[in-house]
C-alpha cells in the first residue's frame, strides 16, 4: 500500500496543464542531520500533480500559485514519465488546501488581542462600579460585609475558552487517531476553506470532532481535523461517538 504524504509550501516553478491534470513544483526542508557518512539533505524536491478539477475548486490560478502557501496531501508515484516530473519525488494529490496568509493571521490575532483586552477593560470599570451600588442600598456596609465576601468580589471573573456548540471535552490534538479510511478521502477543498475562515473569525472549530473515548480514534469531522492541523491548534473540541 502507498505511503501516504503530507508537505506544505509554495510552487517554485510555472502551472503545466496537461489534459486532464496540472502540475507543480515545490520543495520543502530536508532532514537537519544525517547517518554518519550520508551526504546532509538541504532541501527536497517535489512535482505535484492535480487533477484539474480539483485544483479549479480552489480558486488558485497560474499567477497566485507562486505567492499563496499550500497543504498538500497525497502518496508518491513512479508511473509518470520522467521529463513530466522534475523532481526527486512525484506526488499524485489527493487534497490540496491553501493556507491563510501570515499577514492576514497576524492581523486576526492583533484583533483578538484587542478585543481581549477590551472584555477585560470592562469587567475591571463592572467591579469598581459594583461596591458602590451595594454602599448605596445598604445602611450598614461595613457591619454587613465580611472580609471573605469583599475578597471574592475582588476576584476576577475567569473566563472560559469558547467552545462549539455540543462540545463535550477538550483533548490534544496529537492524541488523536486518524483511521486509514479516512486518509483515502478527499474533503472538499472550498468547504474545508470556508471552516478555515470560521476558524480566523471565531479561534475555534465550528463543530466538534467525533472521537472514542477510551482509544481517541476519529468517528467524524476529518474535514475539522484538517482545518486543526493547518491553524496548527494543540488542542480540539469533541463529542464522544456514544454520546452524540
Amino acid at each position: 500500500m502507498p505511503h501516504k504524504m503530507t508537505i506544505t509550501g509554495s510552487a517554485t516553478g510555472p502551472l503545466r496543464e496537461y489534459d486532464r491534470y496540472v502540475a507543480f513544483d515545490m520543495r520543502e526542508k530536508g532532514s537537519p542531520a544525517a547517518p554518519k557518512g550520508l551526504k546532509k539533505s538541504t532541501f527536497i524536491s517535489y512535482t505535484v500533480f492535480v487533477a484539474k478539477k480539483a485544483f479549479n475548486k480552489t480558486g488558485l490560478t497560474k499567477k497566485s500559485i507562486m505567492h499563496e502557501k499550500f497543504l498538500i496531501q497525497g502518496e508518491p508515484t513512479l508511473d509518470i514519465p520522467i521529463d513530466e516530473c522534475p523532481g526527486e519525488i512525484g506526488i499524485i494529490c489527493f487534497q490540496i488546501t491553501v493556507l491563510p496568509n501570515k499577514n492576514d493571521k497576524e492581523a486576526n490575532e492583533s484583533k483578538d488581542k484587542k478585543e481581549a483586552q477590551q472584555e477585560v477593560a470592562a469587567t475591571k470599570q463592572e467591579e469598581k462600579q459594583e461596591p458602590v451600588a451595594k454602599e448605596a442600598k445598604t445602611v450598614q456596609p461595613e457591619v454587613n460585609a465580611t472580609p471573605v465576601q469583599e475578597k471574592k468580589a475582588a476576584q476576577p471573573k475567569q473566563q472560559q475558552p469558547i467552545q462549539p456548540k455540543g462540545t463535550k471535552d477538550v483533548v490534544s490534538f496529537d492524541d488523536i487517531i486518524v483511521p486509514e479510511a479516512f486518509l483515502k478521502t478527499r474533503p472538499n477543498p472550498v468547504k474545508t476553506e470556508e471552516v478555515i475562515e470560521f476558524v480566523k473569525r471565531t479561534g475555534h472549530l465550528d463543530k466538534p470532532l467525533t472521537i472514542e473515548k477510551e482509544s481517541k480514534v476519529l468517528k467524524g469531522g476529518y474535514r475539522r481535523y484538517i482545518v486543526a492541523k493547518t491553524m496548527k491548534m494543540d488542542n480540539v473540541p469533541v463529542v464522544y461517538n456514544d454520546q452524540k
